[in-house]
């Protein structure tokens, strides 16, 4: 990416500078640059020289004088320019900058593509909410993170497998399979309870009617013995089945689906794990119950992995799946994305990681707030009715997979989001998923018009795309890489959708601006209908990295 090369610039200019003598030898900091705020400033602004007076023992202006006098001459930069108190700031020449947009065009898809993660490989598993309910909004904001995440590191160059967690295993699946059997009870006019803790909404009572209708009264045991387990596997699968459709609503598609209960197989990760654990000391016996010693890794206290039932903890099975990630299939980065209540998880997960022999510091954690959802500024109780809950597929019912997915991303994770319903729905500039959509639309349709009436940008100068509209929205196209390397850097998918509230805000003002088809300027019109074809790739590429589609007509 053009920021990569006027680093390089600058770092030219320091070693140039120190070899004629006008700055002194001495070790630098790595160059960094930021885009100034007013374009006046540049397009690239380093403050090396603030940071590098001392170590010089000369001001800072005069330090960035003497880079700017040796920054190699490259055909992407126009000038360079000191400001005070000690900037150097570069300016992108803006016949160079128009001529980028074939480059664009002809990369397609596979535009702002990067090779930071080298081919190393990372696995990302998120949502794997409890298949003993169906998927609510809250799931749904962990799911949109986690698949663009996804989809942003493999343009990065990651190879990324996607993975869901079930947890098929453990006492809340015992309680959704009780709770299974008393309503397959129920049709058959049987008088029993729900069990104490059980699952009160009608989705359980509608699978026991569906394999009822199925299975008949297979199932079915005489009074005051035991459920099938055969009829809660059953009934696992279902909600399994469901979840699967109701996270394909908004385009999110795993590569696996784990199963807990592999885990506890014969020669499977659980029984390795126990056994590596107690080799190292980190296992003691008390009260009854199976301890990891997890303060001898500096941990604030010791973690329960087996209870006095002896039924293993959700924390032994964590170890054993991470376990299993890092050591069994290898792979060289873990990311888990998980709920905020799970934050006293994270630290302790780690320290498992480094027990069994993975490397810790190659698991990150992304954690995601609460979702409040509201109609204008009435708040939407999450809880319809006894038992049941807004679920993902309320929200994509009413306001559609792609504002569910914008919304869902459009604030950091680490902050609490306001899903406003009524504004999902607004086919308006007030919604940003419509305004960004509705940029990709016109600019399908002008350039429609164009073919229809013979037009094409063949041969296009470029070198006349000098308006300021024009420059600006340039300019944006060329951050793409840029976005897609701070997305994967900070782990932090918000910056999709406001790079694409940008770029259509850039096109919307070269659009009022610049008229783009004009039968007395034939050749500025192929320039800008190439600048179209431009915008139109980086734009759609903007959307399919946050699973949205870029519609063609609006």
């Amino acid at each position: 990416m053009i920021r990569d090369e006027i680093v390089a610039l600058v770092e030219r200019a320091l070693d140039a500078a120190q070899a004629a003598g006008d700055l002194p030898q001495f070790a630098s900091p790595p160059v960094t640059t930021e885009h100034p705020a007013r374009p006046e400033h540049g397009d690239f602004s380093a403050n090396l020289p603030l940071r590098i007076q001392g170590l010089a023992r000369m001001k800072a202006i005069e330090v960035a004088e003497a880079l700017r006098r040796h920054v190699p001459a490259h055909p992407a930069v126009d000038r360079v320019t000191v400001a005070p108190p000690g900037f150097l700031n570069l300016y992108l020449s803006p016949s160079w900058v128009a001529a980028q947009t074939s480059a664009m065009i002809a990369a397609g898809d596979d535009y702002a593509a990067l090779t930071m993660g080298a081919g190393k490989s990372v696995q990302i598993e998120y949502v794997s909410a409890n298949p003993t309910g169906p998927i609510h909004v809250g799931n749904g904001r962990g799911a949109a993170i986690g698949s663009t995440l996804a989809a942003v590191m493999a343009a990065a160059g990651y190879r990324v497998q996607q993975e869901y967690y079930i947890n098929d295993a453990g006492t809340q699946v015992a309680i959704f399979g009780r709770t299974l059997y008393a309503r397959y009870q129920q049709l058959f006019g049987r008088e029993v309870e729900i069990p104490e803790n059980g699952y009160p909404g009608a989705y359980v009572a509608e699978i026991a009617e569906a394999l009822k209708a199925e299975h008949g009264d297979r199932f079915l045991r005489p009074e005051g013995e035991e459920g099938d387990p055969d009829l809660g596997r059953l009934g696992l699968e279902r909600m399994v089945d469901a979840i699967r459709r109701d996270l394909a609503g908004i385009g999110v598609e795993y590569d696996r689906w784990f199963s807990e209960r592999s885990l506890m197989d014969e020669g499977g990760p659980y029984g390795t794990v126990m056994g590596l654990l107690r080799d190292q000391g980190y296992i003691a016996e008390r009260d009854g119950a199976t301890w990891f010693t997890s303060s001898d890794l500096g941990e604030s206290k010791d973690n329960v992995l087996i209870r006095t039932d002896g039924q293993p903890t959700y924390y032994a099975t964590d170890i054993a799946y991470h376990y299993d990630k890092f050591i069994t299939r290898g792979f060289d980065r873990v990311i888990d994305i998980w709920g905020a209540d799970h934050q006293g998880h994270v630290s302790r997960v780690k320290a498992a990681v480094a027990a069994v022999g993975g490397n810790p510091e190659a698991l990150d954690v992304l954690l995601f707030q609460l979702v409040t959802l509201k109609r204008g500024a009435l708040v939407v109780p999450l809880s319809k009715r006894a038992g049941e809950i807004v679920t993902l597929k309320d929200v994509v019912e009413e306001v559609g997979a792609d504002a569910t997915r914008f919304f869902f991303l459009a604030i950091g994770a680490n902050q609490t989001m306001e899903f406003d319903l009524d504004l999902a729905k607004k086919q308006s500039d007030e919604n940003p998923v419509y305004y960004v959509q509705y940029g990709h639309a016109r600019i399908s349709s002008i350039l429609a018009k164009a073919r229809e009436e013979g037009l094409s940008s063949d041969a296009a100068d470029t070198s006349l795309l000098t308006h300021p509209a024009e420059q600006a929205l340039l300019r944006e196209l060329l951050l793409l890489p840029e976005v897609i390397e701070k997305v994967v850097v900070e782990l932090a998918p918000h910056h999709l959708p406001h790079y694409a509230q940008a770029l259509a805000s850039a096109f919307h003002g070269f659009y009022t601006q610049c008229r783009v088809i004009q039968a007395d300027q034939p050749d500025l019109t192929k320039a800008r209908l190439l600048l179209l074809e431009a915008t139109r790739v980086v734009l759609a590429r903007t959307l399919r990295l946050m699973g949205i589609s870029a519609p063609t007509s609006m």
